[in-house]
C-alpha cells in the first residue's frame, strides 16, 4: 500500500441508514471524489490525506475502511482464497496483533465467528509462509483492524482504519437512560439547518439529557473537529501509516479550533433537564469536550422553559429528543407531555425553529404546530421521525371547533316541562350556584360542589366542572352526579321517579347540555369498587385548574373523578408548604397533591398507589404540568408493605388511606379504624424532626386513636380544610396535621 498513499484510492464510509445524503455532501465539502451513496454508506476517493480527513472530520460517519480486496465466494475455502491472495506484509509486521470483525452469512458460512476465524487464519497462514513467523489476535489493542462483510454471495474486506466508531467522539463518557449516538445527532442539527447559513444566535434542548445536541452544536459552531478528541485511531498502528500527513491535519484542526472558540459572536447555547443525575453527566461531558467556559446546562422542568431574557433572542433553534413511551399508560402521559412542549413552543419561542426528533411521529401531532419537514432516520434500530417546526402563529394548529358550546345556553333550547319536584331542585340549584358566586370568583375554584342532599328527598351530589378537552382551547362545562342509595325503607318506583326528576332538573338548572351530565349511584359497599372501571362507560378526560395546577377528570368511567373537591384547600395548602421540601403522598390516587406540591417548588415528590391505572393517570397529571418522573416518581406498591420497609426520610409526609381496602393485589384487608396508629406510626418514622404529616379519610365514624399517638403533636384541622362548597357536609373529611414532639423522631 505505500506506493498508493499519494495516489487515489477508493475508501468506503458507513453510517446509520437515512444519514447517506447527509454524509455524501460531508465527504465532497472534505474534498472527496466520486463519492457514490449506497445503503448504510458511501463509497468516495482520494489520497491518504483525505482519509485520514474524514477521519478527523467526519460528524456522521461510523467508520473509514479501505477495501483491500473483494470477490464472489461460496463457502469457507474461497472467503480463505481471497483473504491470503491479499499482500498483507505492507499493512501487518509478522510479530504484529489483529482483529478481525466479520459480518453478514451466506449458505457456506452462516456463523460470523467461523467466518471471522477463516480470515485471520488465511492472513495469518499468509505471513508465516512468507517470514516464518506469525501474528496473534488481540481484542482490545490490535494493530490492525480488518473489516470482512459477506453479502449476496460477495465479501469485502476493508482495513478499518478508525477502530472503535467514529460517533465515540471521546466526550462522552455519562450518559443519559436513552442517549443519541453522536452522529445521529450532528445529522438532526443538520437537517435542522445549524450553522447552514447565517450566525446562529441561539440553540436550547429543554430536554438535554446528557448534553449530546449542546456539545455536537457547539462543535459545528466553533469550527472543531469531533475527531480531535479522540485518544488513537486504528490506522495510527498500521505499518503503511503516514505520521507526518496525520499531524500536518491535526495541526490544522487545533489551530481551526483556537479560532472557532476565540469568536466574539458564538452563539448561546443552553440546555435544561429535570434529572439531576443527568445533568451532572452533560456537566462532565461539556467539560471534558473543553465546552464549560461556553455552554450552559441547568436543571428544570418543561414547565419553567421559556426563552432566555439576558438578552434579545429573537430567533434561534429548540431541538430535542423526547422521551416517547413503550407502554400505553406511558404513551397517554407522553401525549400530553408533546403537547405542553407545544404549548411552551407557541407561547415563548414564537420566531424561532424547533427540531423535534422522535421515536413515536404520533407524538407529534399532538403539539399544536404544522411541521414544514419530515425526515425519517433510524436511532439504532428504531425507526424513528425528524419533524421540523417554524414557530410562527401561522403555523399554528387551530383547535377544532367543538359541535356545541357546553356551559352555554343553546341559542333555541326545547322547553321542558318539569315536575313540581324536578323545578324545586332547579330553584335550589340555581339558588346554591348564586351563594357560591363570591366563593369562586375569590378562590377561582373551577370544580366544586353544587348541592349534596340539601333536600332528602333529592339525596345526591352535584358537583361542576368547568374545564377544557386536552389539546383543545374550547371551554367545557361537565356536571357529575352521585346519588345516595336511598334506604331500603323507600319504595324503589318512587325512588326511580325522584331519580328521573333529577335527570330532568340538572341539566335545565345549570344550563348543560344532556349528555354533558355523568350520572352514578354511590352505594355502601367495601372493597376497591371506587377504582373499578363502569361498563360502557365514555373515555374522554377534561382538563381542571386547580390553583397553579392542571388536572385531568374523568366523569364517566369510574365511580370517582379523579380529582376529590373535599380535600381542594389541603392541597393548595401542601402546594404553599412545599418550597424545597421532599413530599411523600401515599394512596395517592391520581397523585393531585403531589402535582400541586411539584408546582409549589418540592425538591422531589413520591407518590405510593397500588393502582397501576390510577399511577398512570398520575403519569398524564404530571406531563400536563411539564413535570418529570426523574424529580416526582411514582411507585406501585400496597403502602402497608411500602411503609414496612421503606427508610427514606421526607419534609411532608400525606396519608389519606380509603376506608377500607381488601384489593386482590393485598395480602390482607385494609381498615382504616383499626389500622391507623400503625400507619401513622409508620409515616411518623420517614418525617423529619421538623417535618409536618397531614392524615385524612372519609369515614363517617372514625375516631383517632389519641392516647396510642401520644409521642406526637397533633391538631384537628378538618373545618379549615373544609371550603364553603362542602361547608353542609362537615364529616366529608377528617383530617389531622402531626407533628414530632420537640427533640424527639425525625
Amino acid at each position: 500500500m505505500s506506493e498508493t498513499t499519494s495516489e487515489t484510492t477508493q475508501f468506503f464510509a458507513t453510517c446509520p441508514k437515512g444519514l447517506e445524503g447527509l454524509l455524501l455532501s460531508e465527504l465532497e465539502a472534505l474534498g472527496g471524489l466520486g463519492c457514490r451513496e449506497t445503503v448504510a454508506g458511501v463509497y468516495f476517493s482520494g489520497d491518504l490525506a483525505m482519509a485520514y480527513r474524514a477521519c478527523l472530520w467526519s460528524r456522521l460517519a461510523n467508520k473509514v475502511l479501505l477495501p483491500v480486496a473483494s470477490g464472489a465466494v461460496r463457502d469457507a475455502d474461497e472467503l480463505y482464497q481471497l483473504v491470503r491472495g491479499v499482500d498483507w506484509s505492507g499493512h501487518l509486521a509478522p510479530e504484529g496483533t489483529l482483529l478481525v470483525d466479520f459480518s453478514g452469512q451466506s449458505p457456506g458460512i452462516r456463523n460470523t465467528q467461523f467466518g471471522a476465524v477463516k480470515v485471520k487464519d488465511a492472513i495469518v497462514d499468509h505471513l508465516r509462509e512468507r517470514f516464518g513467523t506469525r501474528p496473534s489476535v488481540s481484542k482490545t489493542s490490535p494493530d490492525l483492524r480488518v473489516n470482512a462483510r459477506l453479502s449476496r454471495g460477495k465479501a469485502v474486506i476493508s482495513l478499518d482504519l478508525c477502530g472503535e466508531s467514529l460517533h465515540r467522539r471521546g466526550y462522552r463518557k455519562q450518559q443519559g437512560e436513552a442517549p443519541l449516538k453522536e452522529n445521529l445527532a450532528a445529522a438532526i442539527l443538520l437537517r435542522a439547518g445549524w450553522c447552514s447559513g447565517a450566525t446562529e444566535t441561539a440553540l436550547i434542548d429543554p430536554m438535554c439529557g446528557s448534553g449530546t445536541f449542546l456539545i455536537e452544536a457547539a462543535l459545528m459552531a466553533a469550527d472543531i473537529a469531533p475527531g480531535l478528541m479522540r485518544p488513537t485511531f486504528a490506522f495510527e498502528k498500521w505499518l503503511a501509516h503516514r505520521s507526518d500527513l496525520w499531524e500536518a491535519l491535526q495541526k490544522e484542526a487545533r489551530e481551526r479550533k483556537a479560532r472557532g472558540l476565540e469568536q466574539a459572536s458564538l452563539p448561546e447555547i443552553r440546555g435544561y433537564d429535570a434529572n439531576l443525575k443527568v445533568i451532572r453527566a452533560a456537566e462532565e461531558n461539556i467539560e471534558r469536550a473543553g465546552l464549560d467556559d461556553w455552554l450552559r446546562v441547568s436543571r428544570k422542568e418543561l414547565r419553567e422553559f421559556k426563552r432566555p431574557t439576558h438578552s434579545n433572542l429573537d430567533t434561534g433553534l429548540v431541538v430535542t429528543n423526547p422521551p416517547y413511551g413503550e407502554r400505553l399508560g406511558e404513551i397517554e402521559a407522553m401525549k400530553i407531555l408533546y403537547a405542553h412542549l407545544g404549548e411552551r413552543l407557541r407561547e415563548e419561542f414564537s420566531g424561532w425553529r424547533a427540531a423535534v426528533f422522535t421515536g413515536n411521529p404520533e407524538l407529534g401531532k399532538q403539539m399544536g404546530l404544522r411541521a414544514g419537514k419530515k425526515y425519517k432516520l433510524f436511532n439504532g434500530a428504531i425507526a424513528s421521525e425528524l419533524l421540523l417546526f417554524e414557530v410562527q402563529p401561522e403555523k399554528f394548529v387551530q383547535a377544532r371547533p367543538q359541535s356545541s358550546s357546553p356551559g352555554d345556553e343553546p341559542a333555541e333550547r326545547p322547553t321542558k316541562v318539569l315536575s313540581d319536584g324536578a323545578q324545586m331542585l332547579v330553584n335550589r340549584l340555581q339558588k346554591n350556584a348564586k351563594k357560591l358566586k363570591p366563593f369562586l370568583k375569590r378562590t377561582h375554584a373551577n370544580c366544586y360542589r353544587l348541592y349534596d342532599a340539601d333536600m332528602p328527598e333529592y339525596a345526591c351530589a352535584v358537583d361542576v366542572y368547568h374545564g377544557k378537552l386536552p389539546g383543545s382551547d374550547q371551554r367545557r362545562t361537565m356536571v357529575h352526579v352521585q346519588e345516595y342509595q336511598p334506604p331500603r325503607s323507600v319504595d324503589e318506583n318512587r325512588a326511580a321517579e325522584r331519580f328521573a326528576e333529577i335527570e330532568a332538573a340538572v341539566p335545565v338548572a345549570l344550563m348543560v347540555d344532556e349528555t354533558e351530565v355523568s350520572y352514578k349511584q354511590r352505594r355502601r359497599n367495601r372493597g376497591s369498587s371506587q377504582y373499578e372501571k363502569l361498563d360502557g362507560a365514555r373515555d374522554e378526560m377534561l382538563e381542571v385548574h386547580e390553583g397553579q395546577a392542571r388536572l385531568l377528570v374523568n366523569l364517566w368511567q369510574y365511580l370517582d373523578t379523579g380529582l376529590f373537591l373535599d380535600h381542594r384547600p389541603l392541597r393548595l395548602q401542601i402546594a404553599q408548604l412545599a418550597k424545597g421540601k421532599r413530599f411523600l403522598n401515599l394512596f395517592c390516587y391520581t397523585a393531585a397533591a403531589s402535582v400541586q406540591a411539584a408546582v409549589g417548588g418540592s425538591r422531589f415528590t413520591l407518590s405510593v398507589d397500588m393502582s397501576q391505572t390510577y399511577l398512570n393517570w398520575a403519569r398524564r397529571n404530571l406531563a400536563l404540568n411539564g413535570l418529570s418522573e426523574s424529580r416526582n416518581r411514582l411507585e406501585q406498591a400496597d403502602c402497608m408493605q411500602w411503609l414496612a420497609k421503606a427508610d427514606q426520610k421526607f419534609d411532608l409526609i400525606l396519608l389519606d388511606p380509603p376506608s377500607f381496602s381488601n384489593s386482590k393485589r393485598m395480602d390482607d384487608v385494609l381498615d382504616v379504624q383499626r389500622d391507623h396508629v400503625f400507619l401513622i406510626d409508620s409515616a411518623m418514622r420517614l418525617l423529619e424532626s421538623e417535618g409536618v404529616l397531614f392524615f385524612s379519610n372519609n369515614l363517617r365514624s372514625f375516631k383517632l386513636d389519641e392516647q396510642a399517638l401520644t409521642s406526637y403533636e397533633i391538631r384537628n384541622i378538618t373545618q379549615s380544610t373544609i371550603d364553603e362548597d362542602f361547608s353542609r357536609n362537615g364529616k366529608i373529611h377528617h383530617c389531622w396535621e402531626i407533628r414530632h414532639r420537640a427533640g424527639k423522631g425525625g
